[in-house]
């Protein structure tokens, strides 16, 4: 048996095309999704959890990576998977993000550049439980698979942006 465990940090953004991003149901609880809520108009602002964090701006650091990114890991494993010199069954894992991460403030102020006004915020705080700064080691999918994260922070912005500002309503409206 042949198997690759692929885990990744908060997948984000959208298809470059802005046909196909992601829509949740009811009140989203991801970074991403509620500030596209609240730059179309469907939510007033977005509350930040905390601004007293041991990060470069003191709000909580992630590691989020491009869901094209993650798409083109999913066919580098299954080419790996593939390769004859795993024939004899292979279980592996491996991780999908940047390694590095980037702060909730950074994000708003990336997203709001891609959007081209400023994202409505205020500083809350801290949610109970909530860890400073989580990311991963993308270096064994760079090493084995050749994998490694090509879109910035800047452009999971754009194109997540470009998707809600086509769908504000997300897909409901069609």
């Amino acid at each position: 048996m042949k198997v690759a465990i692929l885990r990744y940090f908060n997948p984000v953004g959208a298809h470059p095309s802005g046909d196909i991003g992601e829509d949740p149901c009811g009140v989203p609880t991801s970074l991403f999704p509620y500030t596209l809520q609240v730059l179309v108009g469907r939510r007033p602002k977005l509350v930040v959890f905390g601004s007293d964090f041991d990060t470069r701006d003191g709000t909580c650091v992630r590691d989020y990576v491009h869901v094209v990114d993650v798409a083109r890991g999913h066919l580098d494993a299954v080419h790996w998977l593939q390769a004859p010199e795993n024939s004899d069954g292979v279980l592996d894992m491996f991780n999908f993000g940047t390694g590095t991460g980037s702060t909730v403030l950074e994000v708003v102020g990336e997203m709001g550049k891609a959007a081209g006004k400023e994202v409505a915020h205020e500083i809350g705080p801290r949610r109970h439980g909530d860890l400073g700064a989580t990311y991963c080691d993308p270096s064994k999918a760079k090493r084995v698979l050749g994998w490694e994260a090509r879109h910035s922070l800047a452009d999971m912005c754009c194109h997540a942006w470009n998707w809600a500002s086509k769908n504000p309503l997300g897909y409901q409206q069609q």
